[in-house]
């Protein structure tokens, strides 16, 4: 049986987890756990893969490889205009290694140059590759993809179809701009930080360019809805002309699958890193997922700094594992936020002449060395609910140091969260709350144990007679993680649990079986049986609360998917249709 699998093969277009290069990777499974069966793959993987990149011309480019528990990912660079040529190269070498180290030398490797050769003519573009040195010579952005190439951002962006890209010398250099983009990352807390930041830049009097897990949005207008989170989205929205700064959602799965939509920003926040997503792209483990979010930092040239948030261990770990000018310049290059103003990491980074922003109860304050600037109270802030929220506390630190190293002043960052409702126009599916005849509801996106421990915090101050929770979770956690998530659900200690599966989210799971294990770890977390009952979907589930629903009662609505759907059933329980 073959030690060897071919997991995935796509291309890095951005700067990703293992380089800065845009590569062809391939990931692939090995079994067993004897450290010289993958270093033999590696080892044969090699030899083929410079053979082929002799055989097509490409001898220059560079490989490399991570191992990882069960499995190895294998990296070549390549041109812009050679990526897809270079997947199959990649594939071909990963194939021969395989042929090498189960059968002996490799047949037919002229016949396979031969092929790959004029995979690589036929996609060989040089003009964009002359666009693309031309750009980084004038210091101005540039973006690609299979269907456009552009210069610059925003009103300055100018725009070709792929195959129809001028010679450099017809572009106005002098007229392309770039503009301020910050970047968010993280496990929890990624769109409310973005959303808090759009409020700021609104509040500055700038049009907002926002990418996100839910929509693309220029200032109020929402170019499209989905999951915009990779660099396809900051593609489509740093070429509208609207654009006059942006804040990009990073999500873990495009920084794996594609690396990083843009060369280069003014700042990143790493909101925390927990456990989420584990088993994919061969992140096996919360060490290696911090390494993947903190890709983020790659695009921070010269004095950018990196925000990170002083009260996660695993970031502030990570942190101390930063080399160049993360290591060689901290006091410049970090940004601390917190919500202990005695954290011995902000004071140590502060004793420096570091910056950072804490909560100084009752304030959100600037600090740099022995100065601290107060600029907004937390009860002032509507998505805190007047404190209790402290994750949203810390949202809006974190919210309010990346607008800082962008440019915003003071005051504007206090306007914007001041304006920040949290509702479900300003923060769709995040901590929003409606209220009728005695009936509280709150609606949220917690989804893993992190997450779901801050609502359980923030839910306890709350009074009810009755607690109603409904919960799901994808197939694609752990069975540890979704127990995870669930006992920290239960510490709501609820009297009612909706559990339902998440339509189109099972991911390979047979139906009823996250339910199922959801149902079990709340029994032996102490919820009784009896006040147990199973779903389809949340929209059942949500139609049955609200048919049920007495005065006294909260119903914590977790609802991952169908969230429009949910919204409108609320909208007519409560009056507001």
């Amino acid at each position: 049986m073959a030690r060897y699998s071919l997991n995935d093969s796509r291309r890095l277009t951005g700067a990703n987890l293992y380089w800065q290069r845009p590569s062809a990777i391939v990931d692939v499974d090995i079994e067993g756990d004897d450290p010289a069966t993958a270093e033999a793959l590696v080892r044969a993987w090699t030899n083929s893969a410079k053979n082929l990149l002799r055989g097509v011309g490409h001898e220059d480019e560079q490989l490399t490889q991570r191992l990882y528990a069960g499995g190895a990912s294998l990296l070549i660079s390549a041109p812009i205009d050679a990526l897809y040529s270079m997947c199959e190269l990649n594939e071909a070498a990963f194939a021969q290694a395989c042929w090498a180290l189960e059968s002996g030398p490799p047949v037919g490797v002229p016949q396979e140059i031969a092929r790959l050769k004029k995979l690589f003519a036929q996609e060989a573009y040089p003009p964009v590759l002359a666009m693309q040195k031309a750009a980084a010579a004038h210091g101005v952005p540039f973006l690609w993809d299979d269907d456009d190439v552009s210069v610059g951002y925003g009103r300055t962006a100018v725009v070709w179809p792929s195959k129809e890209v001028p010679s450099p010398d017809s572009v106005d250099w002098p007229s392309i701009r770039t503009i301020p983009v910050g970047l968010v990352t993280g496990t929890n807390g990624k769109s409310t930080s973005v959303r808090m930041a759009a409020s700021i830049i609104r509040a500055a009097g700038l049009s907002a360019g926002l990418t996100s897990t839910d929509w693309i949005r220029v200032g109020g207008q929402i170019l499209d809805t989905g999951d915009y989170s990779g660099p396809g989205g900051v593609r489509t929205l740093m070429r509208h002309p609207e654009t006059e700064i942006a804040v990009l959602e990073v999500a873990r799965g495009g920084l794996l699958r594609r690396g990083l939509g843009v060369e280069d920003a003014a700042a990143a926040l790493v909101t925390n890193v927990a456990s989420d997503h584990l088993g994919e792209y061969g992140i096996n483990t919360v060490e290696e997922l911090a390494e993947a979010k903190f890709i983020v930092r790659k695009a921070l040239k010269g004095r950018a700094p990196l925000v990170l948030n002083a009260g996660d261990a695993r970031s502030v770990a990570q942190a101390g594992r930063l080399e160049g000018a993360f290591a060689d310049n901290a006091t410049e290059k970090l940004i601390w936020i917190g919500l202990d103003p005695q954290n011995p990491v902000i004071a140590k980074h502060l004793a420096a002449g570091g910056r950072a922003f804490v909560y100084n109860q009752p304030w959100l304050e600037f600090r740099q060395g022995d100065a601290a600037r107060p600029i907004v109270k937390a009860a002032d802030i509507p998505a805190t609910m007047g404190g209790a929220a402290r994750h949203n506390i810390c949202n809006a630190l974190g919210a309010m140091a990346l607008c800082h190293a962008m440019g915003i002043e003071d005051t504007h960052l206090r306007q914007g969260l001041e304006a920040f409702q949290g509702d479900e126009n300003d923060n769709p599916g995040r901590g929003n709350w409606f209220e009728h005849n005695g009936v509280r509801i709150l609606v949220d996106f917690a989804h893993n144990e992190h997450g779901m421990t801050a609502l359980a915090d923030m839910v306890a101050a709350v009074p009810a007679e009755r607690r109603v929770l409904l919960m799901g979770q994808a197939g694609d956690r752990s069975n540890d993680d979704i127990r995870d998530l669930t006992v920290a659900a239960c510490r709501l200690s609820p009297d009612r649990l909706l559990v339902t599966e998440v339509p189109g989210y099972e991911r390979g799971r047979a139906p009823g079986e996250v339910p199922g294990l959801i149902a079990a770890s709340a029994m032996a977390a102490g919820v009784g049986r009896e006040a147990i009952s199973t779903f389809n979907a949340p929209v059942e589930a949500v139609k049955e609360a609200l048919e049920n629903a007495q005065p006294g009662d909260l119903l914590v609505l977790l609802a991952l998917t169908q969230r429009g759907e949910v919204l409108e059933l609320i909208h007519r329980f409560t009056g507001n249709d």
